[in-house]
């Protein structure tokens, strides 16, 4: 692969496509003859360079995002972290699945005990809140619901995050899970954890990177795992349990919530159905979200808002919208 931004030594490699995700970034294994490798990403819609910041600033702390070799506009040469990826490790062995959570939890500890980056949006609790529309709009309107007004539902989550989660001092990854934690045992402590996917960081609270990792829509945590990781992180912390559970819970939600509106907005704009095939799983976390005390109200709301992805409902949201 030949391309005038690249340093000299990269300009002939050859390259093989890695799978890519829910977003438009697209990204290479790059390959040289002395058996060096590279990741090549390309992101036509986002901002590479505030990856390289973010990057750069991770390291600084002594995490393990990707070294940026070079970079210009919508491209960026990163260091290789490699294949050892969590979710694939955990599947093929689960014994080691308390280990590699407990690394990312220490990674987790170690960047929330420093201050966030300059720049980065607040994910304040009107803001959250609002993220959730995608829930209304996209699924329940998809799936067959009734029209009602969301206004109520969002009110009632915006007043559970300012009373359970309203503070945002720290950086918060967003897409923190398994399929996107490397594990890299040749180095230590938190930097054992390599880092990816994070170029849409927020200024944020505490406990939504660990609510991101615990209720992953992409793999099953057994209650038993999901209590010991809480456990962890406040064992690694000196957090009050109680109130960091309340966040925790009110996070997953929310999180959860948005989540149900993007898959079904991707099956139906982009012609990524197998995303709908993951609504279950999202749909049993914001169930088991919705049961802890500071979210009865929503929950009632939901409930009415909200259908059951019921296997006919789920056809439904694997057709794409017509084409205009």
């Amino acid at each position: 692969m030949t391309d005038d931004w690249m340093p000299t030594d990269w300009r002939e490699a050859t390259s093989t496509p890695l799978a890519g995700d829910a977003s438009a970034r697209r990204y290479w294994r790059l390959h040289r003859a002395d058996g060096a490798s590279a990741v090549l990403m390309h992101d036509p819609e986002g901002d590479v360079a505030l990856f390289a910041r973010l990057a750069r600033h991770l390291t600084d702390l002594g995490l393990s995002a990707p070294t940026i070799i070079a970079e210009t506009r919508g491209k960026l040469l990163i260091e290789d972290l490699g294949d050892a990826v969590f979710a694939r490790l955990m599947n093929a062995d689960p014994d080691c699945e308390f280990r590699l959570y407990s690394s990312a939890i220490e990674a987790l500890a170690v960047l929330h005990d420093h201050p966030p980056p300059a720049g980065l949006d607040r994910a304040d609790p009107a803001r959250l809140a609002a993220m959730t529309d995608l829930a209304f709009d996209w699924y329940a309107t998809r799936a067959g619901a009734s029209k009602a007004k969301p206004n109520r539902a969002m009110r009632l989550m915006q007043d559970a995050l300012d009373r359970h989660a309203p503070d945002t001092d720290v950086m918060i990854l967003r897409d923190f899970h398994a399929e996107n934690l490397i594990w890299l045992p040749d180095r230590s402590g938190a930097a054992r954890a390599g880092l990816l996917d994070f170029q849409d960081a927020l200024q944020g609270h505490r406990a939504y990177d660990l609510a991101s990792l615990i209720t992953d829509v992409r793999r099953d945590v057994s209650p038993d795992m999901h209590a010991a990781l809480v456990r962890d992180y406040l064992d690694r912390t000196g957090l009050e349990a109680a109130p960091f559970r309340a966040a925790l819970a009110v996070l997953g939600v929310q999180r959860n919530l948005r989540i149900l509106g993007v898959f079904a907005r991707l099956a139906a704009t982009r012609g990524k159905p197998q995303y709908v095939d993951l609504i279950p799983r999202v749909w049993r976390h914001l169930s088991v979200g919705l049961s802890h005390p500071a979210l009865a109200e929503l929950a009632a709301e939901l409930h009415r808002l909200l259908p059951d992805p019921t296997p006919d409902r789920l056809h439904k949201l694997r057709t794409p919208c017509p084409t205009p």
